[in-house]
């Protein structure tokens, strides 16, 4: 069975990147306090949890990729479609709602640390990698994104966000993982 992911389309494909404009969207995010790995794991199950039925409704919500994770601090941030982001040691980790949801027809979290948000259209750079993942790797490929940024006299005006789209059981190089930095022309 496929599983939804965001949907856009392809401005430019030089690969591993592309640019890439987003349609709306609508994140199930929490903010949790740890490393990479750690914020990763702890809001993978805050936010696993509201979609498996704990929710008001106790409706199980469809999994969708990727995960995202921004970390708001000096050197790096990521996010979504599962995404984290950190502020000194808080990183956002969130999930796409699937596309049939609306702000309304979600079942609002028991947990207080979900949060759903909706995001506008947006223009994104990425940059595709797969294998494991690390926080230095995450950084290296984020360093690559930006210099393209700048060559393609783009201009970023996001935190970079970094997401995951298999599950932990998925061989390296299978794995599909990204970096992605909002971004408008200059």
């Amino acid at each position: 069975m496929a599983i939804e992911e965001p949907k856009y389309f392809v401005i430019k494909n030089t690969p591993p990147f592309e640019l890439r404009v987003y349609e709306s969207l609508i994140l199930a995010e929490v903010k949790v306090d740890g490393d990479m790995d750690s914020a990763s794991s702890q809001g993978f199950r805050l936010i696993a949890a509201y979609i498996f039925g704990k929710n008001r409704m106790e409706e199980k919500i469809p999994m969708t990729a990727p995960v995202g994770l921004e970390e708001k601090s000096v050197t790096i941030a990521m996010t979504a479609p599962v995404g984290i982001e950190s502020n000194h040691s808080l990183s956002t980790v969130s999930f796409v709602m699937p596309s049939q949801y609306t702000l309304a027809s979600l079942p609002q979290p028991l947990d207080e640390r979900v949060q759903l948000r909706e995001v506008p259209a947006t223009k994104k750079a990425v940059i595709m990698f797969s294998g494991f993942y690390s926080e230095e790797k995450v950084k290296e490929k984020t360093a690559e994104l930006e210099r393209w940024i700048q060559v393609q006299n783009l201009q970023a005006i996001g935190p970079p966000n970094f997401a995951r789209y298999n599950p932990p059981w998925t061989l390296p190089f299978f794995r599909r993982n990204e970096v992605m930095i909002e971004v408008r022309d200059r």
